[in-house]
């Protein structure tokens, strides 16, 4: 549903602010640790390995050093890609995979897929491959190259820190004192002149990422001066792309995540999809005249995703206008303009 009554937006942001509240979470966590210890089990940790997926090569060159420095017991799926709601275009997915994998795997010392040809090409047997996607469906997710442990999942080698990071918390770490397998590469553009290059931004007002990464971005390009193309796209729900409970949930809970590791804010937030989008999009034209196109729609992503503001109402949408320096009796006579 792309326009919901106002009675649902409430409920779902409700629901939502839930799933990545920080408390509820460390509860968890707690809860499974206390299960583990009384039943004498060992730190579990499943990995779903999907042969024909780019980011699952990266996954699995790293998967021997995690066995050998933490004290697990890792379980190793074979999965076919799921397909359906959850990854529509596949083809395009495919594509896109294998060009994000070869541009990030020299960031973390890794081999690149174009270098691991044939390595690849057989798929395991059918049995195996069934078994591990069914697996991977009853526990609740859809995409190859995740680690799970005690209830959270962790998407290949960009989060695993994370789920070392819980490891080692735990005391399950047998070299604590060397660095994490994959540590987040730093980025870092000062002294950086990238004035002859071109950054093409594009922008979502409902998206969780695009929340949390848009004032840096923002920051990053002024800083070293590359030409910044500013261009909000409508979100995938907008566009006829579905968004599973399984999908959105788990997208929620990294973003909490990740902002926790950039040191920005994510929640309380109240779903800006719909109407409100419509509604902030229809002024970035008249905004962008004035010089101001992206202080509004940073704006709206901060009332929207760290603030609990609505946007679905009249003083949401004047809040994020005039907290970008644009003037409310302007904006109104713009407000639905194509």
């Amino acid at each position: 549903m792309t326009d919901p009554p106002a009675i649902v937006r409430r409920i779902a942001s409700f629901a939502s602010n839930s799933v990545i509240d920080p408390q509820r979470r460390a509860k968890r966590r707690a809860q499974a640790e206390a299960a583990r210890v009384k039943a004498g089990a060992p730190h579990r940790v499943e990995y779903f390995h999907q042969h024909d997926d780019p980011y699952s090569h990266l996954a699995q060159q790293v998967l021997g050093t995690f066995r050998d420095r933490y004290d697990i017991d890792l379980v190793i799926h074979q999965i076919r890609a799921s397909g359906g709601k959850n990854q529509p275009e596949l083809e395009k997915l495919a594509a896109w995979s294998r060009r994000d994998a070869e541009l990030i795997a020299p960031h973390y010392g890794l081999i690149k897929p174009s270098d691991m040809e044939g390595r690849w090409d057989v798929a395991p047997p059918a049995a195996e491959l069934d078994a591990g996607s069914a697996r991977l469906a009853a526990m609740g997710h859809y995409s190859g190259a995740m680690f799970h442990y005690a209830g959270e999942w962790y998407w290949g080698v960009d989060r695993l820190f994370h789920l070392e990071q819980r490891l080692r918390a735990l005391g399950a770490c047998r070299a604590p004192t060397l660095p994490y397998i994959c540590p987040r590469p730093d980025i870092d553009v000062s002294g950086v002149d990238a004035r002859h290059l071109t950054l093409d931004f594009y922008p979502s007002l409902n998206s969780p990422y695009t929340s949390i990464i848009y004032d840096r971005t923002i920051a990053m390009a002024a800083e070293c001066g590359i030409r910044l193309n500013h261009k909000p796209v409508l979100p995938m729900v907008m566009r006829g792309v579905p968004a599973t409970r399984q999908k959105s949930g788990y997208i929620l809970f990294d973003t909490r995540r990740e902002a926790e590791f950039l040191g920005v804010n994510f929640g309380p937030m109240v779903f800006p999809v719909g109407e409100p989008t419509r509604a902030i999009y229809s002024l970035i034209p008249w905004a962008r005249e004035q010089g101001k196109d992206v202080a509004l729609l940073s704006a709206a992503l901060r009332l929207a995703w760290s603030e609990g503001v609505g946007l679905h109402r009249r003083k949401g949408i004047r809040q994020a206008v005039e907290r970008a320096g644009l003037d409310w009796s302007a904006a109104q006579r713009h407000l639905g303009s194509d």
